[in-house]
């Protein structure tokens, strides 16, 4: 056997080492390679699938989850569904579709889809956006503490649908005969209802239910109404009146009908004026709850919360068309005009 070179041992054993030492450093290296668990978050709106506003609000909540550090793409995964213009059987069977996916948690708007979403879950959390009276509804236990798999953010309660006809006896002072258009059957409708009862007599309103069920219904119930004297609006919120609230923007106008919103998005469809939350407050807070869900806390001990903001919108193009000048003083405070 020839003779073994000089160093040759102190080399394999130094080879061995550095061998050794970087085998060990490969499982921490193929772990910091492999991409971040991907969460799901199932979405379940109130819009129509090509509703602008329904599209703005996803976006909405896409950038304030993205600002929390969840990238669509990255580490979740958004799967979306919609009211599909208000019909039950869509609404249910859009809830059930969500739920058989096995998202981590579900973010939702409106009572019919949250109704839905509970018959279809009491596992999987819920976060609610723009919900009225979910005490009421029975969706939650209270507001401090939630109880069960729900919780969210509230639109506004009851109270402020006598701001809203305060707003229009500043807007339209001659009005003394008030339609309330309300979709039958919805349990929001007839809360909104009392608090206005309570406030219309110190303004010298009297007002009138025009219950509705449909696109006909709406048409037929305004044109009625609006024949009388001193005549003045407010529309409640709810599938039906979101799904034709342009329809309604319209036939208010040929009319002469003033009338109220509950939200901005009436305004921008034709309506005159509306005094309600914003949006993108309510959608941040929601994506603030989907973060600390996923981060594992539970939807029972996240309070519900009430919108903070509210938003004042004047549609001056609508006020000329029925013939009003709208006060500056209502101007001034606007959050928005609309011209």
């Amino acid at each position: 056997m020839p003779p073994r070179e000089p160093g040759a041992d102190m080399r394999r054993r130094d080879f061995l080492s550095v061998l050794g030492g970087a085998a060990a450093t490969w499982p921490l290296a193929v772990r910091a390679q492999q991409p971040e668990r991907m969460r799901r978050i199932g979405v379940l709106g109130a819009f129509s699938e090509d509703d602008p506003e329904g599209l703005a609000r996803q976006t909405a909540l896409r950038q304030a989850l993205q600002q929390l550090g969840w990238t669509e793409g990255r580490n979740i995964r958004l799967d979306i569904r919609s009211r599909s213009g208000g019909n039950v059987e869509n609404v249910r069977r859009n809830a059930a579709e969500l739920v058989a996916l096995g998202p981590d948690v579900i973010v939702v708007t409106g009572s019919l889809n949250v109704e839905a979403l509970q018959q279809a879950t009491r596992a999987i959390p819920i976060v609610f956006v723009s919900l009225v009276d979910p005490v009421g509804a029975g969706f939650v236990e209270g507001l401090a503490r939630p109880g069960g798999n729900t919780t969210g953010f509230t639109a506004f309660e009851y109270g402020i649908s006598a701001k809203w006809i305060e707003l229009l006896k500043e807007i339209a002072p001659s009005v003394t005969r008030v339609g309330v258009l309300r979709e039958q059957g919805v349990s929001t409708g007839i809360g909104l209802w009392a608090a206005m009862q309570g406030a219309a007599p110190s303004l010298g309103m009297e007002l009138k239910p025009i219950g509705i069920r449909n696109a006909p219904d709406i048409e037929s119930g305004i044109a009625a109404f609006g024949r009388g004297p001193d005549s003045g609006l407010v529309v409640t919120v709810s599938g039906l009146t979101i799904l034709h609230r342009g329809l309604i923007g319209v036939v208010t106008t040929r009319n002469q009908l003033p009338a109220i919103y509950p939200y901005s998005y009436f305004v921008k469809a034709g309506g005159l004026a509306s005094y309600g939350p914003n949006f993108n407050e309510q959608f941040r807070g929601a994506a603030g709850y989907v973060d600390r869900i996923l981060k594992g806390e539970k939807p029972a001990n996240l309070p519900v919360q009430a919108s903070t903001k509210y938003e004042l919108v004047n549609n001056i193009k609508t006020a000329k068309a029925i013939g009003l000048t709208v006060p500056q003083t209502l101007l001034a405070r606007a959050n928005e005009v609309i011209e």
